[in-house]
């Protein structure tokens, strides 16, 4: 109406074709229109404004506030320490709405409703009852048709499993973070369901039966596996002797090996390769042996946070008394990587821990280790979760396979996109939950869809899993291989 009055504008073509409408009308008569439809404008914008704290539009206000005022964490995928010390606290992890932090209460409001969470879950993905967007918009759900209650007296009696997410849910997680890593405003749904598995182990004593059994083993053998065997079996068929720290004291390198490391067979063939590079490239190296033990990663995702404080103070205690606060540290296993470099900083343990692909491809890099031009094949790598997106670490491995000769082909979901294996967030230790298919066999498709010959991983976990992929009925063969056991058949011998 304004254009039909005051003439057309080639900014608007719009609302000149549409001008034409009342150009015909009188002067005064397009005026009133103009009034009229002004006011009827501003009158449906007020009439919605009540209705905006209830819609999902909310989240144009929310989500940076929600960005504002989330805990800063000091390195992706953290975890907050619980104090088991103060006898005041009556309630460790989340039971209900309340005990969340209350920046978790905004992630509700601040989701966009987008499902990109959802589309990315692994759990989800396969068939699992598992869905992050639904956990958060079910939250927004519950406080908003108890708003009242919950701003007087705050009470609120209704458990989480009654209507935001069911048992089966939270034990679907693998904590890959891949939730949080796409979440547009900012929402950690992986973090609230790691809360919930804190209630149901330390509050609830509900959890799946298998975990027991990982939980007994780091209490009595300090390590998952329930293995009394001695960690350095795996190195008695190399042809050199890999000292511990009383043999070697002026090491200038911890090779952290990890439970795995120690005990699965499979593992150990990555623990020699690891140790056969270092030997190669003459670093001055060693390991605890019997003094290592587990760093807790799965007691810590499974929610026993007090049987991870002890593994944690432990470990801490002998790495400072050796003086690995002052060395470098590598190990084969991301989630010890995650947990010894960063979680351990919580509880007085500051170190400087890289992964073995990471060292592997410095010594590369420097000329202290030399690899032969021999694999021609194709080789797809495998981004683990706790090497890729919580620790932000994705061209050291496929810098060395590419040093290597190896063709490297990419998965169609690779680096911060990654697909899980499905061993995390003590995955590893139980029973997968009921879904339409395993995660591991999603993954080892999709490996084998990319035209590869072989399928390199960079964790002893993800190796497992893979393997056990490997297995099922109708999936076509690939080799798979850590990416340190294909760096040691390129290995150029010191003449």
């Amino acid at each position: 109406m304004a254009a039909a009055m005051e003439g057309g504008n080639s900014w608007q073509p719009g609302a000149n074709f549409v001008a034409n409408l009342w150009r015909e009308f009188s002067p005064a008569l397009v005026e009133t229109g103009r009034h009229i439809s002004w006011w009827l404008a501003f009158g449906l914008i007020l009439a919605f404004l009540p209705y905006f704290p209830y819609s999902k539009h909310i989240h144009l206000l929310m989500g940076p506030f929600n960005f504002i005022t989330r805990p800063t964490r000091k390195r992706w995928g953290l975890l907050a320490p619980l104090n088991f010390d103060d006898e005041s606290i009556e309630q460790f992890g989340a039971a209900r709405l309340t005990d969340l932090d209350q920046t978790h209460l905004v992630d509700a409001f601040a989701c966009i409703m987008c499902n990109r969470c959802q589309d990315v879950c692994p759990a989800y993905l396969t068939g699992k009852e598992l869905s992050p967007s639904a956990l958060e918009i079910n939250k927004r759900y519950y406080i908003l048709e108890n708003m009242g209650e919950l701003a007087t007296d705050g009470a609120d009696a209704l458990p989480l499993f009654e209507y935001a997410i069911s048992q089966s849910a939270v034990w679907a997680c693998t904590t890959c973070g891949a939730c949080v890593e796409v979440c547009p405003v900012g929402n950690q749904p992986m973090v609230d369901i790691l809360a919930m598995r804190r209630n149901q182990v330390l509050m609830e004593s509900a959890f799946p039966y298998q975990l027991k059994g990982a939980f007994t083993g780091l209490e009595r053998n300090n390590n998952p596996w329930q293995m009394s065997d001695h960690r350095l079996t795996w190195a008695g068929s190399l042809d050199f002797s890999v000292p511990t720290v009383e043999e070697n004291p002026a090491f200038e390198v911890l090779f952290w090996v990890g439970c795995a490391g120690a005990f699965d067979p499979d593992a150990q063939k990555i623990s020699r390769a690891i140790a056969t590079a270092l030997n190669a490239a003459g670093v001055n190296f060693a390991v605890l042996g019997q003094k290592e033990a587990c760093t807790g990663d799965m007691a810590r995702r499974a929610g026993n946070e007090y049987l991870f404080a002890q593994m944690a103070q432990k470990n801490i205690e002998i790495l400072n008394e050796i003086g690995a606060d002052k060395k470098r540290i590598v190990t084969g296993c991301p989630h010890c990587l995650h947990t010894l470099g960063q979680e351990y900083a919580d509880f007085g343990g500051k170190y400087t821990v890289c992964h073995h692909t990471q060292f592997i491809a410095e010594l590369v890099r420097e000329g202290k280790l030399k690899l032969k031009h021999n694999i021609s094949e194709k080789i797809t790598f495998h981004d683990p979760c706790y090497l890729g997106r919580y620790s932000r670490e994705y061209n050291p491995p496929r810098e060395i396979l590419a040093k290597t000769g190896a063709i490297v082909v990419e998965m169609g979901r690779a680096k911060n996109n990654s697909f899980c294996c499905g061993g995390g967030g003590a995955q590893m230790w139980k029973e997968e939950e009921k879904g339409a298919q395993a995660v591991n066999v999603n993954r080892y498709l999709e490996a084998a869809a990319a035209g590869a010959e072989t399928l390199a991983v960079g964790c002893p976990f993800c190796g497992r899993m893979l393997k056990d992929a490997h297995t099922t009925e109708g999936i076509p063969p690939l080799k798979i291989q850590d990416v340190a056991e294909i760096v040691v058949t390129a290995i150029e011998q010191k003449g």
